[in-house]
């Protein structure tokens, strides 16, 4: 197969021949169409996360088909369309994973940074923590679902019953997210980095109901904010602009250092939460809840060889919504 392999951090990826993978009695093996490009991905390429298996295939935004089982797989057959998310797999028996927080596991894997991912014509995956794709999304426009979709939900969870939403970085999480909080009838405000209209055209057009510069007030008071921008400057500006009571969500897997501020900023009971990986539950309640919520995604192919292209579009905010890698 063919597969888009990072060698070393900090280096373009390599077009190589692999052999296709043989899933283990708990795997599948997947025929790739789809494999969104993600800013995680970007993070592990330019070495902000250590220690990734080198030589590593990324991607950890995968659709496609089914093609072989493992002897012990229950949850899916030859055929079926499925999704595979950032978190591989867990250990099981950890107090996290025996309590469902297997998002907190001591020894997990993670897709496309500790198990080679989608860059790829063929994968491997744990059945157990993979997803059925509804059938009202093509392969494309389903990828962003799988980690934009996963993470931006349990991010949104995260900032509880919110009439008022801020959310930093308009990028292919908040496209999403913004769409779910509109059809539940809340009101999000989008930041993004200053002198971005396009972004904030883009947020409006979405279904934000303002958006404006990172550094400009909201003209209503926030209940929470979600900062999806990697960006840790973002976190004190966005505690000045919550209520009482209010929550500041850190959805990202990497963000650069938070200055110090104020301690009236977080007085009043305001809240600093992260977001780490998902839940088998955050899954399954997010595509649940996308067959009843029209969900579009805004997204731009790039073929297999141009993974390299997409990783330098996406660091330099060349394009709206996401980036996808369209496999076959």
């Amino acid at each position: 197969m063919k597969a888009m392999v990072l060698e070393k951090q900090n280096k373009p990826l390599v077009l190589k021949e692999l052999p296709v993978p043989e899933p283990s009695d708990s795997q599948v093996l997947i025929k790739i169409e789809a494999c969104g490009v993600c800013r995680t991905d970007l993070h592990i390429y330019e070495g902000d996360l250590k220690n990734p298996k080198l030589p590593l295939v990324l991607g950890h935004e995968i659709v496609g088909n089914v093609i072989k089982t493992g002897k012990s797989v229950k949850k899916f057959k030859v055929g079926d369309r499925i999704g595979v998310p950032w978190l591989g797999k867990t250990c099981g028996i950890c107090k996290y994973c025996k309590n469902n927080r297997e998002n907190l596991c001591v020894n997990p894997g993670f897709t496309g940074y500790t198990i080679d991912g989608g860059y790829a014509e063929y994968t491997v995956a744990e059945a157990e923590y993979c997803f059925h794709i509804p059938d009202n999304y093509i392969s494309t426009e389903a990828a962003p679902l799988l980690c934009a979709g996963l993470i931006g939900y349990r991010s949104y969870k995260k900032a509880g019953d919110a009439k008022n939403l801020g959310i930093y970085g308009f990028g292919a999480a908040a496209h999403i997210v913004v769409q779910i909080a509109k059809s539940q009838g809340v009101n999000v405000f989008a930041f993004t980095r200053p002198g971005d209209t396009e972004g904030q055209k883009f947020a409006v057009e979405m279904g934000a109901v303002w958006a404006g510069d990172s550094n400009t007030p909201p003209p209503e008071v926030l209940d929470a904010a979600i900062i999806f921008a990697p960006v840790g400057m973002l976190v004190p500006e966005a505690l000045k602009r919550v209520d009482k009571g209010g929550i500041v969500v850190c959805g990202g897997i990497h963000m650069s250092d938070i200055p110090s501020f104020p301690y009236e900023y977080i007085w009043h009971e305001r809240e600093i939460k992260s977001v780490a990986n998902l839940t088998k539950e955050d899954g399954e309640e997010f595509f649940k809840l996308i067959e009843t919520v029209d969900i579009k995604t805004e997204v731009h192919t790039y073929s297999l060889e141009d993974a390299n292209t997409a990783l330098q579009d996406l660091k330099e905010g060349a394009f709206t919504g996401a980036a996808v890698l369209k496999i076959s």
